[in-house]
């Protein structure tokens, strides 16, 4: 880290230019701030030369070319300790997002059509059986890899990155707590790419889960399902959907919360509308009605009355998922705005050698890189098999997702009149990212966890 009035050091003279980022927030030091921007834009005379395809500015990697940036973010990504076999799926998989789905994520935003060229590369490379045991037909990673991929498809196309990474949100529970025949009756349909779904939000059961109205009444080797749920991703699309209700005759909102598998085509079932909406355009989001659907009590997870801990366990790692999702926007977006205000003049100076956007730059590099710090913290807690990260979990989905609203939203500003114009892909960004800050508990609800939890009991 440089201090005093000492000589401005070339960018050559940088060892660790991840000290510059996480020092600034501890000692205001303008030559830091510098010298991080200073990075950014000798990427550009390195060989990190932007090129717009289909209405974007896309860079190899994030570990931009030039010889400050390329050690942060590199050795971030570095953290997790994967397997060659893991480092090879993820390769195909950011090859695959970077060749085949980014370019074709304009088109699916503007038609709203669902991307089922997508899905089917994304399947013919196996990718549902990483989180699937290999007794049931898969061939699982760990959890660090699977956030990388959900992390380079939400880079190339948020809509299908939030479609994959659902599979996982909606069937985690069936793996952890699932029985033997479940397991080997559904599992495997999973891992040879079946769509699946979370149901839990009803029009008057958001954050708030135990005032949903869903009904389950047991009736002999058969539970019939009654109510409706709302914002369901993929439910028009889903074989198979982890639904949430209440089980009939149990008087506790707590204690009756229960969870089902509801097929495919189950008889009752119906899909009232899709939403439109203003970001994830591609990724449908449906409204949906149980009329007394009969589903076989063997789909029953758990038992009666075991949906909430089941719910509160499964959302510890969907979370870490959704900040991936929300650090593969802000990352699309970050490098779109260096590689533009490289390149973009204005009173003969190019936009990035203005004391003012590199002082953004660098509060923007150094959130981006504390957060997937962060986010690689928590797989690594996951993977090891800690259960209690209800915290870690909140405060990373909450600084993900806060993140991914300002790294967009000051995309589009850096572009100027161009950011607001769907030539380039920021101002699609930025609408993607607003929903990151709602989903999986809305960010003044993770407040809210992580403020109650440092209340002293008394």
């Amino acid at each position: 880290m440089v201090s005093g009035p000492q000589r401005m050091p070339e960018i050559a003279d940088l060892p660790v230019p991840v000290i510059s980022l996480f020092f600034y927030y501890q000692s205001w030091n303008t030559n830091g701030l510098v010298l991080i921007s200073r990075g950014l834009a000798c990427a550009r005379r390195a060989g990190a030369c932007p090129a717009q395809q289909g209405g974007a500015w896309f860079l190899p990697r994030l570990g931009f070319k030039g010889n400050a940036m390329i050690t942060l973010f590199d050795r971030l990504d570095a953290t997790p300790a994967f397997s060659p076999e893991e480092k090879a799926v993820i390769e195909s998989v950011e090859s695959l997002a970077r060749e085949k789905i980014a370019p074709r994520a304009e088109h699916y935003d503007r038609t709203g059509e669902f991307p089922w060229d997508n899905l089917r590369a994304i399947n013919a490379l196996g990718l549902n059986a990483m989180f699937v045991p290999e007794a049931y037909g898969g061939a699982p990673l760990s959890y660090a890899a699977y956030l990388a991929c959900v992390r380079a498809l939400s880079e190339a196309c948020a809509s299908t990155g939030s479609i994959w990474a659902t599979n996982f949100h909606a069937m985690s529970p069936l793996i952890d707590f699932g029985s033997e025949e479940q397991k080997r009756r559904l599992l495997p349909r999973l891992a040879e790419g079946a769509l699946a779904s979370l149901a839990i939000t009803e029009p008057n059961a958001g954050s708030d889960a135990t005032q949903m109205k869903t009904r389950f009444r047991p009736e002999g080797e058969e539970i019939v399902v009654s109510g409706g749920k709302i914002f369901i991703t993929d439910g028009n699309v889903a074989d198979l959907i982890l639904l949430f209700g209440k089980w009939e005759g149990v008087a506790d909102p707590r204690e009756a919360i229960s969870a089902l598998i509801l097929e495919k085509g189950t008889e009752g079932f119906r899909i009232l509308r899709t939403e439109k909406k203003l970001g994830l355009n591609a990724c449908p989001t449906a409204a949906l009605a149980f009329d007394d659907c009969r589903v076989p009590r063997a789909n029953l997870l758990a038992g009666p009355g075991k949906g909430l801990p089941l719910l509160l366990r499964a959302l510890n790692k969907s979370r870490p998922s959704v900040a991936a999702h929300a650090l593969g926007i802000a990352r699309a977006a970050f490098k779109d705005a260096v590689a533009y205000i490289n390149e973009r003049r204005q009173s003969g100076r190019r936009i990035i050698e203005f004391q003012g956007i590199q002082f953004l730059l660098a509060d923007l590099a150094s959130e981006l890189a504390k957060t997937e710090a962060m986010l690689w913290h928590v797989a690594r807690l996951v993977d090891r098999g800690e259960a209690d990260i209800g915290i870690e979990a909140s405060i990373l989905k909450l600084s993900a997702s806060d993140l991914a609203m300002r790294m967009t939203t000051e995309a589009v500003q850096l572009f100027g009149g161009y950011g607001y114009i769907k030539d380039f892909r920021v101002e699609r960004l930025m609408r993607d990212a607003k929903i990151t800050q709602i989903w999986e508990g809305t960010n003044q609800i993770h407040r809210q966890l992580i403020g109650r939890s440092l209340i002293e009991k008394r």
